[in-house]
């Protein structure tokens, strides 16, 4: 990206996208601006192919999904929105074992609903998937009595990439 600033994001241990303990996870990180766009560099395991030498359409979506979800969280990690409605678009064949560049960006986040976008880049730029998301607040039941702690909701600060 840009030489401007980007925070590192939050993971959990768990979640089948950013869990660091999860033995089937994509293990991805996020990093935002600080003020309207997330981003992940990654690369798929062949683990997590469709057909041959191509990214399953689920992760591709899973990816999105997480990355554009993320928005919520700049400036507050701990804002949970999740999704509504999800319209994902794959443009181009994502390939296994390839740099990708993920991007999800805000349109409007005003009272408890939302509006974002995303996409998946391959390194010449061409755009392989784009997604456009609905976000509302998580219930405050289902956060009441969240342990974050527990979840190992925190910043991982190892320097670890993937």
């Amino acid at each position: 990206m840009s030489e401007q600033q980007w925070n590192k994001q939050p993971n959990s241990d768990y979640c089948f996208v950013c869990g660091r303990k999860n033995p089937r996870g994509l293990y991805m990180r996020f990093y935002d601006n600080g003020r309207n766009e997330v981003y992940a560099d990654y690369t798929v395991s062949a683990d997590y192919q469709g057909y041959p030498g191509v990214v399953h359409g689920g992760i591709v979506a899973a990816m999105l999904d997480e990355v554009v979800g993320r928005v919520a969280m700049i400036g507050d990690h701990h804002h949970f929105m999740m999704s509504v409605k999800l319209e994902v678009k794959y443009r181009h064949p994502v390939p296994v074992e390839t740099p990708l560049k993920i991007i999800g960006r805000i349109v409007k986040l005003r009272g408890r609903l939302g509006k974002a976008v995303g996409e998946i880049r391959l390194p010449d730029g061409t755009l392989a998937a784009e997604a456009a998301l609905t976000l509302a607040d998580v219930p405050a039941e289902l956060l009441q009595n969240a342990n974050l702690e527990g979840l190992g909701w925190y910043v991982d600060e190892d320097g670890r990439e993937n």
